[in-house]
């Protein structure tokens, strides 16, 4: 049997891209497509949906998140916006449940690749920077790839940077400080969605950087999401939980 999807914020640039990849695959059936005028709840329980996937707005991912998970399908969370202790409780709610979820800061397998050997550079290059661009129509930031970069780069490392003091001439200029770890945001029309991350040592950097030209990029996460996500007794945090 096809499992049966929903996906929320289904008019989005990235809702209509996974209902056009779900409905190509014989694996999956899309039961809905719902939108901020629905009642998501009521859509869940209608048609009967199992997963339910979110690329909404960072100002509804909380409820919409909590929606799903009390309506009995399991979630599957691209919209970012999802600060530690939001999903710390959702964590705990699905727990309780034992019932089985994502939330993926990203869904490219290239970022999860790039965060991998980020986390084993950092150990070796402590002193280090983050750069995420996106387009001007992105609504959040720092990006949620960005902070939970920094939040893996931030637990590999072990210790905080030691930064001399610094005055900025204009505040802001030096980035958002995240866990002891700069993130600069640059939205600009032409982008869709990039990051770097800079590690510096005595006369010398070293670079990652990955570039997201399509979101067909994003797809092949999304899929593993809803194929595995059913499995899980938890509210697990990043794709790299699934691979």
């Amino acid at each position: 049997m096809p499992i049966r999807v929903l996906v929320n914020g289904a008019l989005g640039r990235m809702g209509q891209m996974t209902v056009k990849t779900l409905e190509s695959l014989s694996e999956f059936q899309v039961v809905g497509q719902t939108n901020r005028a629905d009642n998501l709840a009521q859509a869940i329980q209608k048609s009967g949906a199992q997963v339910v996937v979110d690329f909404t707005h960072p100002s509804a991912v909380y409820q919409n998140t909590r929606t799903i998970i009390k309506a009995g399908a399991h979630p599957v969370i691209g919209t970012s916006g999802l600060m530690p202790k939001q999903i710390k409780k959702l964590q705990d709610e699905c727990k309780k449940l034992k019932r089985g979820g994502l939330i993926a800061p990203n869904f490219s397998l290239g970022v999860i690749l790039m965060l991998k050997y980020a986390q084993e550079l950092v150990k070796y290059f402590p002193e280090v920077e983050i750069i995420e661009m996106h387009h001007d129509r992105k609504r959040d930031c720092p990006s949620g790839t960005a902070m939970y970069t920094a939040e893996k780069l931030a637990e590999a490392r072990g210790r905080r940077r030691m930064v001399a003091e610094q005055h900025e001439n204009i505040p802001g200029s030096r980035g958002a400080d995240y866990l002891g770890i700069p993130i600069h945001a640059v939205r600009l029309p032409g982008l869709v969605a990039h990051e770097q991350i800079i590690f510096g040592d005595l006369g010398e950097t070293l670079t990652l950087r990955h570039d997201s030209m399509d979101r067909q990029c994003f797809m092949r996460g999304v899929v593993l999401a809803c194929k595995k996500v059913s499995k899980l007794k938890e509210l697990a945090y990043g794709l790299e939980a699934i691979l």
